[in-house]
């Protein structure tokens, strides 16, 4: 698996969860202290999130970590 298709996989298991948790986007990174650009970016695979992000991440979501980090094609 190359960097882009990791960071697609990525931005999609995020957008999956934030929208299981009926969040927008604007919500999310409000409550994240970060843009809705950020997010998008994230989400569409255009933006690398750092590992501390992404466990703040989780949190914010209440979901494990794993989950966030699961590739299954």
């Amino acid at each position: 698996m190359d960097k882009k298709t990791l960071l697609k996989k990525f931005g999609k298991n995020v957008k999956i969860e934030r929208i299981k948790k009926d969040l927008t986007q604007e919500k999310l990174a409000e409550i994240m202290d970060v843009s809705q650009n950020y997010i998008a970016n994230i989400e569409r695979g255009k933006a690398n999130m750092s590992l501390g992000k992404i466990l703040e991440l989780s949190g914010f979501l209440n979901v494990k970590i794993e989950k966030l980090l699961v590739f299954d094609d």
